[in-house]
């Protein structure tokens, strides 16, 4: 079966017949926050019959292979930002003398991005895919420019707030674009494309940015990202085609819609995401994260009296949308603390060198990656429940994350540890793909864009949930451990200041275990088994952790709303037919 990505084009449909029509020109995917195609939250027997769609031209090659290689692009820049800073910090902080608040060249990135992922979502169903595209890609190239000229560190952390809100945008509209322009028997296999290149992005970044920092200087390394983000956008806003309005907005201007914005929904959750993900940023401040349940009060107040929400609330009141975003904010915050401290691990327990370290982030990451191509390509060939391979594939990466607290040491095997990471990372994928299209199956086709704008906020918290608290865990755990280490080694009694002062060291940079002439072997001996110990504490708290996920992902149920059901169940007979017509 083919897509509208491999060249065909929607049909009318006429949802009055008892049976579907199939044609060439069927409609693989219906534009699902149309009033063409979407239901609304009304009873069946209130709506009113929509008009026929706009005829759509087909998907030639070519501008399948833009939209694609465009997407890819974006979706490449987005994701390396969030990785490429590690290895161009510390020459930007020298020149710009901002050492002590070089924490904030990421943390500015992340939170920006996931609080504008929730209102990409909205902004999609009211403004065209094409449109919030190029914004997206317009605010992405005009924070690179920025913060490749910053002259300050004020300036510099204004340049990265900017490109994270292109990022968010991007984040979002991409699974937008997928839930558009892709069958739901394809569907899965894109997704798993989309998540492939997210993870080649992440896991590339630090390298590509490392590499060409000492031939470009990170100002034009930021600088060049800008018009590869402007033309990546305008590839893709020039080749997708136009998707009929939604019905309350087809007729009305740009100004109309401006107009009709809930800004004050907007405003009070943009500064609930920021306030709580500052509080988590660095050390933990309660004060932030309180108050960010002020606003978020705020919010549903709010949201309860506008005629046209920023998220309605009964997409809040959801069981299964709720309990699936806080499943994935703890499982990803898990996965987080593996790709966080595999490479610590290989840094201060094997003693191997940075650039190997971080190479430990290959298998997993590759796993990952085929992980969600395995399910989307093979598994994920049609709209409906997945909830049991959801929860098997979570079962799985709690498993793997609890063996690695086991092989953290120095007497595993290095092949069973990377055959575990391996897993770690394909449970990770497969989990992801199959997350997203029960979710999509648990909700109403005319909420999808927010849900899922919803879901890709939620799983940008886990970067900050598995910084914060899962290095709590840790740096509690490796000091204690440490002290008492040391403790033992110095004959029982108290530790001096040359000793507080090691430990200090040691927590802060595991490269000095191995660095020659600064430990003696006993006292190397206590760093490992220090970081031993935190590493196991860790993933198995980790582990534990997803259990209370799992709980969460199995209380989504895997019942779909009563009045979509019986027209999925139609639409999917189309497609079958379709299929055995195409075979025949």
């Amino acid at each position: 079966m083919t897509t509208n990505l491999d060249s065909h084009r929607h049909g009318d449909h006429d949802s009055s017949a008892t049976s579907p029509t199939v044609a060439e020109d069927t409609p693989l995917l219906r534009s699902e926050s149309s009033s063409v195609t979407a239901r609304d939250a009304s009873p069946t027997s209130d709506r009113q019959q929509p008009g026929p769609a706009p005829e759509q031209q087909p998907l030639g090659w070519k501008r399948t292979t833009c939209i694609v290689l465009s997407m890819w692009a974006l979706i490449f820049l987005q994701a390396s930002n969030m990785s490429g800073i590690s290895t161009t910090q510390s020459t930007i902080a020298a020149d710009l003398d901002a050492y002590e608040s070089a924490m904030w060249f990421t943390s500015a990135y992340m939170i920006s991005m996931s609080s504008v992922a929730p209102l990409a979502g909205r902004l999609a169903m009211i403004f065209s895919p094409a449109t919030m595209i190029l914004l997206a890609s317009a605010f992405f190239a005009v924070g690179a420019l920025v913060t490749a000229t910053a002259p300050s560190l004020a300036v510099f952390i204004s340049g990265r707030v900017i490109t994270g809100i292109g990022s968010g945008g991007v984040m979002t509209l991409c699974m937008i674009l997928v839930i558009q322009l892709t069958s739901k028997k394809r569907r899965g296999l894109w997704i798993g494309l989309t998540n492939a290149g997210f993870t080649i992005g992440v896991s590339a970044g630090a390298v590509v940015f490392g590499a060409l920092l000492p031939v470009l200087g990170w100002r034009l390394l930021f600088g060049a990202q800008a018009p590869l983000a402007a033309l990546a956008g305008l590839g893709v806003s020039l080749s997708i085609p136009p998707f009929a309005a939604q019905e309350n907005v087809k007729d009305k201007t740009t100004l109309q819609k401006l107009a009709g914005l809930d800004y004050a929904g907007a405003a009070t959750l943009t500064m609930t995401i920021v306030l709580f993900l500052y509080g988590l940023s660095g050390t933990i401040q309660p004060l932030p994260i309180l108050l960010s349940l002020v606003t978020l009060a705020m919010f549903l107040v709010i949201e309860s009296r506008a005629s046209d929400p920023v998220i309605p609330l009964d997409v809040l009141k959801s069981r299964g949308v709720l309990l699936s975003c806080l499943s994935q904010l703890g499982f990803m915050a898990a996965r987080w603390t593996v790709l966080f401290y595999a490479p610590i691990f290989v840094l201060a327990v094997r003693g191997f060198s940075p650039a190997i370290a971080g190479s430990v982030l290959i298998p997993t990451n590759a796993g990952f990656g085929l992980g969600g191509l395995i399910v989307g390509a093979f598994h994920i060939r049609h709209a409906g429940s997945f909830w049991f391979p959801a929860l098997l594939s979570l079962s799985l990466f709690s498993i793997a994350l609890f063996a690695l607290g086991f092989v953290s040491n120095a007497a595993a095997s290095a092949g069973v540890y990377v055959a575990i990471v391996f897993v770690n990372g394909l449970s990770t994928g497969a989990a992801l793909n199959y997350s997203l299209a029960h979710l999509l199956h648990l909700s109403r086709p005319d909420v999808h864009f927010i849900v899922t704008g919803l879901l890709a906020t939620f799983r940008g918290f886990a970067g900050s949930f598995g910084t914060a608290i899962g290095g709590g865990v840790f740096t509690r755990t490796l000091r204690d451990a440490l002290v008492e280490g040391f403790r033992r080694l110095d004959g029982g009694e108290g530790l001096g200041k040359p000793r507080e002062k090691l430990i200090t060291v040691l927590i802060g940079s595991p490269a000095v275990v191995w660095k020659e002439g600064v430990l003696s072997v006993a006292e190397r001996d206590v760093a490992v088994l220090g970081y031993e110990r935190a590493l196991e504490v860790l993933y198995k708290s980790a582990a534990v952790v997803c259990l209370l996920m799992l709980v969460m992902q199995a209380g989504t149920g895997w019942a779909a709303p009563a009045d979509v059901k019986e027209d999925d169940e139609e639409f999917e007979e189309a497609v079958a037919a379709q299929d055995r017509a195409m075979e025949a």
